[in-house]
């Protein structure tokens, strides 16, 4: 089984007066189709940490390899290039553009990719289908329930086929049984062979995991093995 995320003494200084060390020298490793939840407090460096995985900001200390690459050795280009074909995002707000349907929504993900239109409309039909709304491609997102737009989300996040899905409080803006309904549809792409992070403060969300994380105050501690669902 291949790694997916390596992280060797990973740390992430601010400048300031003084310095804030906002990620303390880390280890971390996701391995191809792992499910790991990472656990913390507002403040405690989620932020932090999903932006140096997610390839939105570099380190100051310590190596990041994604699938292999050596992520210090990329430019600004390669960095980005690298981001749109290997990482998914999910966000706790759906960021959806109300004047485009669903379908559409999700194609704008590979706007600057090459190939065509059709294609494109292919792969997110297939996307949306993937997360059950193969019957709502032309719906608006003002018709849609809030569990239906996150699912727009995470097949928007799908659409390239990515080697890892990053979460961050994908069931934050839910009610209880469409939070749940969201974690299921992660259980089902992580038994399809999907590699998950999800980045949440609540410990029910980070239970549906094969393991987790804590991290407080800048450091990545583990918690032992979470729910296998």
């Amino acid at each position: 089984m291949s790694v997916v995320v390596r992280l060797d003494r990973v740390e992430r200084t601010f400048p300031g007066t003084p310095p804030v060390q906002a990620l303390k020298e880390s280890n971390l490793t996701i391995d191809e189709n792992d499910y790991v939840a990472i656990v913390g407090a507002s403040g405690s460096g989620k932020s932090t940490l999903l932006h140096l995985l997610g390839l939105l900001d570099r380190p100051t200390g310590g190596t990041y390899w994604l699938d292999g690459v050596d992520t210090a050795t990329l430019d600004d280009n390669g960095r980005a290039g690298m981001r749109a074909e290997r990482i998914g995002f999910v966000f706790q707000a759906f960021h959806l553009l109300g004047h485009r349907t669903a379908v559409e929504n999700v194609m704008l993900a590979e706007i600057h990719r090459r190939g065509g239109s059709v294609d494109r409309r292919k792969r997110a039909e297939a996307a949306l289908t993937r997360v059950g709304l193969g019957h709502r491609l032309n719906a608006y997102p003002t018709t849609l329930s809030g569990g239906e737009r996150q699912r727009v989300a995470v097949a928007r996040s799908l659409i390239g086929e990515p080697s890892l899905l990053l979460a961050d409080e994908p069931t934050g803006n839910l009610d209880s049984k469409t939070s749940e309904s969201i974690l299921e549809l992660f259980d089902s792409l992580h038994n399809s062979g999907l590699t998950l992070a999800v980045i949440t403060h609540d410990d029910d969300v980070s239970e549906r995991a094969q393991r987790r994380v804590r991290i407080h105050d800048g450091m990545l501690t583990p918690l032992g093995e979470g729910v296998v669902r």
